[in-house]
């Protein structure tokens, strides 16, 4: 029976398990989103959740048990810095999953993992990209041009030494 043993093994020993969700976390801690397979996303939740109580906290020692789980001082120089004092009004529920749908390669299950307050930018509008687009191409019309007067002035080495 498994009685009170819900820890999710996703196939792999402890320490590669530890390692993945570390790599997971610190990761949404420091793009706010994380694309992912769904188990591993309901997993890593947990830890994200959990790290993020213990950076509510605030104390060196809250500060220490983040490093010795994360690994990454910018992670949690980050959690402690922007993420905590944001969710520091919430009970909990500080993350959310967000099916994607099937991988293609493999039928995996993907999702999004990523912070409840969390705002992606929204994309240029078609006419800013198209502006941005007609400047590139003037910029890439220029440069060519400049690269040809230089390689008329130098002769080219190696070539046609008659």
């Amino acid at each position: 029976m498994r009685h009170r043993k819900n820890t999710v093994k996703l196939g792999r020993t402890s320490a590669q398990r530890e390692a993945l969700f570390a790599s997971l976390v610190s990761n949404l801690i420091l793009a706010k989103r994380v694309t992912t397979t769904l188990p591993k996303a309901r997993a890593a939740k947990r830890m994200a959740d959990k790290m993020v109580t213990v950076g509510k906290k605030g104390t060196l020692a809250a500060r220490r048990q983040a490093l010795s789980t994360l690994k990454r001082e910018a992670a949690v120089a980050e959690l402690f810095a922007a993420v905590a004092p944001a969710m520091k009004d919430r009970a909990g529920g500080y993350t959310r999953v967000v099916k994607l749908g099937k991988r293609m390669s493999d039928s995996s299950e993907m999702c999004i993992l990523e912070w409840v307050d969390f705002v992606p930018k929204a994309p240029k509008a078609k006419k800013e990209k198209a502006a941005a687009a007609s400047q590139g191409e003037k910029k890439a019309e220029q440069k060519p041009a400049k690269e040809d007067d230089k390689s008329a002035k130098k002769p080219a080495k190696g070539k046609d030494k008659r």
